[in-house]
This record gives structure tokens, sequence and C-alpha cells, in this order.
């Protein structure tokens, strides 16, 4: 701690101690506080979703909880990424790193309502007045410098408002945690995906290239025609381009899911993807939407936005502090004496009190210019905290949606790739017998393998938009945090 001043000629030494006498000026002045009373704003969405289904409307008479991702997502697979990702993604270690810097000057704030107290010494060589002859002075003792009595809540504030910024980080770590438990599972989900495709691309290239070599054959006996040779050569083309494109958007899946790791993805997980089908996926247990209201308490982004707000808010008491006095106190309390032996006998102790008082008169409105800036701060931590709970109800209504209807298509899409796997067998008999033309045959094929597809990505899109309302309803994100003020 700085020295502010030497000591003067010694007071009585059984005077009231340092740390009484700062103990009862805290006591006397501190406690007021101008932060505004803090009202949490009405959720401007509706009271219930759209599309939720009776079990879960009947279910919402109490609160949901989502379940833990180590009971949601069933697969040991996709749980050993999960646990990867959560250890080594770089940037929920940033989010993370956040919390503790945002931990410390919380901390920091905090200890501003406190004096600091520390060891001050000081020699000092000097004309004597009036004689003129040089004179020595040495003190040593504890003191505290220009220690700020918040007798008008300005430090509180400023410690309320790092409170909630320390709050909306650890929730900012929790949905940034949300996000890539959901990321990972899709990433994982995608790659399922995209190996369903490649085998079935595989499959579609190597009937078309029998095909070729069975046309080929036909047109050298005289059977078949160059016109039914060259379509047939046309479709196998197309095969093999779509089988490229497959083993590129699988290198670019498994590429953006070691990004989520931190790392590559481990040998013996990419090895067991070799034949995996989405329809052999662990199942996901189906979730309650329950009430948009619950999403408050559920969804750590939402309640970022409120403790946001809660900061800006208490940002306006500190601005509304500012326009009264200002007071500290600086006191030291230990030995002085003209010479350097003398410092610790009898008769040198004492202490000093040096309380201070800053009223501002003009300031160019600077207050009046902080106190604006922290209204419409707050104001707009309002229109982001709305914003976040309607993005949030959005989502939920998505995902509902996507459950109502999903399931339909997938059957629908299922049935009808059952339905041209049927043509495709009629059309092949129907031109080995001279029936109808290659060209009705060909076209059957290419049904077959668009309604194929279209199955394996109805049933991604149905298995992603479960891992969508598991985010959206808050993904089992831990409890808010609660560190002692």
């Amino acid at each position: 701690m700085q020295k502010k001043q030497e000591l003067e000629p010694m007071i009585d030494p059984r005077s009231t101690p340092l740390a009484l006498t700062a103990a009862a000026a805290a006591l006397l002045l501190a406690g007021c506080s101008y932060i505004p009373t803090y009202e949490r704003p009405a959720a401007p969405v509706p009271t219930t979703y759209a599309m939720a289904p009776a079990a879960a409307a009947g279910a919402a008479q109490g609160p949901t909880a989502t379940a833990p991702w180590q009971d949601y997502f069933a697969d040991p697979r996709l749980q050993q990424l999960i646990e990867t990702a959560l250890a080594n993604n770089r940037d929920l270690r940033v989010a993370m790193l956040n919390v503790e810097q945002a931990r410390a000057t919380y901390q920091v704030r905090r200890a501003d309502q406190y004096p600091g107290v520390g060891l001050a010494a000081n020699a000092s060589r000097a004309p004597a007045s009036g004689s003129g002859d040089l004179t020595n002075s040495f003190s040593v003792g504890l003191a505290i410098s220009a220690w700020e009595i918040d007798f008008f809540g300005r430090l509180a504030s400023l410690k309320e408002q790092a409170l909630a910024q320390y709050l909306a980080t650890e929730e900012g770590r929790n949905a940034a945690q949300v996000s890539l438990v959901a990321a990972v599972a899709n990433g994982w989900l995608a790659l399922l995906a995209d190996e369903e495709l490649l085998d079935l691309s595989r499959q579609t290239l190597s009937s078309r290239e029998e095909s070729v070599r069975l046309t080929k054959m036909r047109l050298d006996a005289g059977v078949a025609s160059e016109l039914d040779f060259r379509q047939a050569e046309s479709l196998t083309q197309a095969a093999r381009a779509t089988l490229a494109q497959q083993q590129r958007q699988r290198a670019l899946d498994e590429n953006a899911l070691a990004l989520l790791l931190g790392q590559p993805l481990p040998s013996e997980i990419a090895a067991s993807l070799t034949g995996s089908r989405l329809v052999n996926a662990p199942a996901m247990a189906p979730l309650p939407a329950g009430l948009p209201s619950e999403l408050l308490t559920r969804r750590p982004d939402i309640r970022q936005a409120e403790q946001q707000l809660v900061g800006a808010n208490a940002n306006i008491g500190a601005a509304r502090a500012a326009f009264f006095p200002r007071i500290s106190l600086t006191a030291q309390a230990g030995t002085a004496s003209g010479e350097l032996s003398g410092l610790f006998k009898n008769g040198s102790w004492g202490f000093t009190i040096a309380p201070s008082l800053l009223l501002p008169i003009f300031d160019a409105g600077r207050n009046q210019a902080n106190l604006e800036s922290a209204q419409a701060s707050r104001s707009i931590a309002v229109a982001q905290y709305e914003k976040a709970i309607q993005t949030a109800f959005r989502e939920v209504s998505d995902a509902l949606a996507g459950q109502a209807t999903l399931g339909e298509q997938a059957v629908a899409q299922q049935r009808q790739a059952e339905a041209e796997s049927a043509r495709l067998q009629l059309a092949d008999l129907r031109y080995r017998n001279g029936v109808s033309s290659y060209l009705d045959l060909l076209d059957a094929q290419r049904s077959l393998f668009t309604a194929q597809q279209a199955v394996v990505q109805v049933r991604l899109a149905q298995l992603q938009n479960q891992v969508a309302l598991y985010k959206a309803l808050g993904g089992g994100a831990p409890a808010p945090a609660q560190p002692s003020s």
C-alpha cells in the first residue's frame, strides 16, 4: 500500500485503534444503494406450443427436466466421442477460461469494498522551518490508503454487476457445452448416414456396371440397340459420380467431427462405422416439451441473457451513485521519530486519520451521459433477453413440428422405396420379354436409387430433429451457479 503522508507528532497511544475506527466508519456510512429494483420481464411468447404432443401437454402440468446426455444418447461409441469432445474441444476450453476470468474480476470488485492494509515506511531529510537546519524523519507502521467508504453504493453496484457477469459467463459455458454435445451427436449421425449412402452408392454402381456388361453382350448379339447401351453407360457414370460425391461428403463430415473432438476420430470407432445403418442406431428417449415458461430455468442461454440484464441493471446504480460525494479514508498507525534508533521507543507510537470528500460540481455532463448510457444498456439487455426467449420458443416449436411430421414422412418414404423396388423388378421382367423399352427400365433404376437415398436422408433428419429438441429444451444443462456475494 502506498504511503500518503508522514506521521504527525504522536497522539496518545491508548486512543481508539485504527481497525476499530475504520470499522465504525464503515458501519455508519455504508449501506445506501441506488440500483433499480430488478423485475424479470414477461416472456413475449404464447403459453403453449402449437404442435406439442398430447402426452407432452399432459406432462406439462409439473416441471420437466431433460435427461443428462449420458442417459439420452445410449450409443457407447457416441458417448465416448462426447466425452472426448468435452475434454479436448478448444471452444469449450475458451468458454471455461472466460468463466475463470469473470470469477477473478468479481473477486476484485468484492475486494474493493474492504480496506487494504499495508506496511508503510518512510525516511526523509529536509530543512526545518525557521532555522533552515536539516532534520531527519523516520516512520513505519500499518497504513490504509484512500479506502473509499461506499456510502452511496457505487462499489456495491459494481460488485453486483461483476457477479452478474460472472454468472452470465458461467451460463455461457453451459450453453457452449450443450451446443457441443448436440453438434457431436449430429456429426456422428451424419457419419452413419454417409456410410449407409456410400454402401448404397457402391451397390448401385456395381449393379449398373453389370447392366452395362449385359447390354454390351446384347448389343454384340444384335438383340439390343446402341442407344440402350449408351443409356446404360450414362446411368453408370452418374452412379460413379454420385459415389465420388458421397466419398467427399463423408471425408468432410469426418473432418468436421474431428474439429469438434479436438483430435482425429479414434481408429476403433472409425473402423466400427463400416456397414453401419441409421436404422440400427440406439433409440433416443422421447422428451416432454412442457410449458414455454420452463425454458426460463432450463435453457442456459436464457439464463445467461437474464444475468446480463441483471448486470446492466446494477450498472445504473453505479452511474447514479457517481452524482453523489465520494468519501475516502487514509489512515496510518505506527511509530515515528527524528532518529532511526528511536523508532520503537516509548512515546513514539500513534496514528493519523485523514478522511476526504469529493463532490462533483461540474463535469461537462459526463455523469449524466454515463447514466443515460447505463439506462440504454439495460434497455438493450431487455430486448436481448426477450429475443433469447423468442428464439428458444421457436427452436422448440420447430423441433416439435419436425417430431410430428418426420415420422409420417419416413414411413411414406420407406413405402415409396418398396414400391420403386417392385416397379424395377416388373420393368426388368417386361424389358426381358420385349414388352417395354430399355428406357422404362433405366427410369425405374433411377427412381429406386433416388427413393433409397431419400429414405436415409429422412431418417437422418428424424434423428437429428430429436437431437435438436434435446438441445432446445436445455440439453440437461447444469443448474445455475450460485456463488456467495
